[in-house]
C-alpha cells in the first residue's frame, strides 16, 4: 500500500469519528434520560422551587405583555435572549434586567449547533454574551442552545466563555400552530415536579405566528397550579443549583 493510499484510508476513518464526537452531546436531547442522568443540565433544582424560563426574546411586540403579567404577580423569571433580537430591542432587554429578571443567552442566531464547527459556535455564543453584557452591564452566566441540542464544540465554547448550559424538565410545546392555552397548560403540568424547570416562549420569532398569545393565556393557570402545590416560582439563579448563578 502506498503512503498516499494509507493516508487516505486513515482520513476516511477519522472523519466519522470526529463527527460522532461532535454530535455525542445530542443524547442530552432526550428529556426523560436527561432528567435522570444529567440533573444540572436539565435544570433540576430544590424541591420547593420551580424555575420559569422563556426563550427567543426580547420581542417588542410580545415580551412587554409577559413582563406586565410577572410584575402583577410579583415574580421574576429567566429569559434566554437571542442576540439578533436583542440588537433590535436593547432598551427592552435593559428594562428586563432592571426589573430583576435573570438574563441568559440563546445564541446570536437560532440555528442548530450541530451544523457549526468550533470557531462558528464560539463566535456565535461570544457575540451574544458580549451583547448582553454591553446592554445590561452584567455578563450572562447561562446558555440554552437552540432546539435544546448541544455539541462538543458548544460545550467547549461554554467553558471558555464562562457559560453554563441549562435545558429544561418540561415544556409547553407552545411554538406549535395547533397549540391552545389548555394544551400548553396540560403539557407543562404533565411533567412538572418540584425542582423542575419550565420552558416557554415570549416571542414567536421562531414559532407559529401569534403563538406567544397562546402562551400568555396559559401562563396564569400554570402559575396558579404551582402556588396550589406549594412551589415557589422564580428564576434559575434561585433554583439552588451550583453553577446556575453568578453568585
Amino acid at each position: 500500500m502506498t503512503p498516499a493510499r494509507a493516508a487516505l484510508l486513515a482520513s476516511a476513518a477519522v472523519v466519522p469519528a470526529l463527527a460522532a464526537l461532535h454530535a455525542a452531546p445530542v443524547i442530552s436531547t432526550f428529556g426523560p434520560l436527561r432528567t435522570r442522568t444529567m440533573p444540572r443540565l436539565s435544570g433540576q433544582g430544590r424541591p420547593g422551587h420551580v424555575a420559569l424560563t422563556f426563550d427567543d426574546g426580547p420581542d417588542h411586540l410580545s415580551t412587554p405583555h409577559f413582563l406586565a403579567l410577572l410584575r402583577r404577580r410579583e415574580l421574576r423569571a429567566t429569559f434566554f435572549l437571542l442576540g439578533s433580537m436583542l440588537a433590535r430591542s436593547p432598551g427592552l432587554a435593559r428594562d428586563m434586567a432592571d426589573a430583576g429578571h435573570e438574563i441568559g443567552i440563546h445564541g446570536w442566531h437560532h440555528s442548530p449547533l450541530l451544523l457549526r464547527g468550533p470557531r462558528a459556535a464560539y463566535d456565535d455564543l461570544a457575540r451574544a454574551r458580549d451583547a448582553v453584557a454591553d446592554v445590561t452591564g452584567r455578563p450572562p452566566v447561562l446558555f440554552r442552545p437552540p432546539y435544546g441540542v448541544m455539541s462538543t464544540a458548544a460545550h467547549v465554547a461554554c467553558r471558555r466563555l464562562g457559560l453554563t448550559p441549562v435545558l429544561w424538565t418540561c415544556w409547553g410545546e407552545d411554538w406549535r400552530r395547533r397549540a391552545t392555552p389548555r394544551s400548553v397548560q396540560d403539557t407543562v403540568l404533565r411533567d412538572l415536579r418540584g425542582g423542575g424547570t419550565i420552558l416557554l416562549h415570549d416571542s414567536d420569532c421562531t414559532s407559529a405566528t401569534g403563538s406567544w398569545r397562546t402562551t400568555l393565556r396559559a401562563l396564569p393557570a400554570i402559575l396558579d397550579t404551582c402556588h396550589t402545590r406549594g412551589w415557589e416560582v422564580g428564576p434559575l439563579r434561585d433554583h439552588g443549583v451550583p453553577g446556575l448563578s453568578a453568585g
